[in-house]
């Protein structure tokens, strides 16, 4: 029996003794953005103590996983993956990347991105050419752009912020509510790093942020200071 078949079995036989469905934390009704996934109901930690069990597994295996309709099992491909990439040779990276790439139409859901994006695209792209997350930031595919949008959590783990606000300000309109949880949760981890730069953006762009974007970026700042840009965006930008 190959380790995929294993695995999709263990899980199985996990889910099988497992509590309600990770499903309630995800939008799968007809027309929302998870409609297309399938969950068994298995715990983060269970699925990374797996990982660990099979950590060997090819990357032809590791594709079998990801082209699996159960979120689980592409989660676990995920975890695998990010660790190879984190301890593997230039060579191996490379691969890993140009792996991630050619699968990106499985990441497809918002656990499976900030998962690896950072992991993978942003640590592979920190000393080199960063044209792709603008080419994702435009993209037509949701996950793509919140995928450009958490490979900065690496950079900004550097202490470099920069393209997250750059990325931010070709997201700024975006119309997903995906897209304003994220964009607002990578400035706030931005403002972790340079407060003062996080506030020069709120400044010039607090007034027509869309207000789940402004309230995560604003969560770490005192209710005072909230309330300030809050008030700003209510009084220039009524909607």
């Amino acid at each position: 029996m190959d380790k995929p078949t294993q695995i999709h079995i263990l899980l199985q036989q996990i889910a099988q003794e497992s509590t309600p469905s990770q499903a309630r934390f995800f939008k799968t009704a007809p027309g929302q953005y998870a409609e297309h996934d399938r969950f068994l109901g298995i715990t983060v930690p269970q699925l990374r103590v797996i990982a660990k069990n099979y950590k060997t597994l090819t990357l032809q295996e590791i594709q079998l996983l990801l082209l699996s309709p159960y979120n689980e099992e592409r989660l676990l491909a995920l975890f695998i993956l990010t660790d190879r990439y984190k301890k593997g040779s230039t060579e191996l990276q490379n691969e890993i990347y140009s792996f991630y790439l050619a699968n990106i139409g499985q990441i497809n859901n918002w656990n499976l991105v900030d998962s690896s994006a950072h992991l993978i695209i942003g640590a592979h792209l920190y000393h080199k050419d960063k044209d792709l997350l603008m080419t994702l930031a435009q993209s037509p595919t949701m996950w793509h752009r919140r995928i450009s949008i958490i490979a900065t959590w690496y950079f900004i783990r550097q202490n470099n912020c920069e393209w997250t606000y750059t990325l931010s300000e070709i997201l700024l309109h975006d119309t997903h509510d995906l897209m304003h949880k994220a964009v607002g949760w990578m400035l706030r981890e931005a403002g972790k790093r340079d407060e003062e730069s996080l506030k020069n953006f709120l400044k010039k762009h607090a007034s027509t942020m869309p207000r789940t974007m402004l309230r995560y970026a604003l969560e770490k700042f005192p209710k005072e200071e909230q309330l300030i840009y809050l008030h700003l965006k209510k009084r220039i930008s009524p909607s």
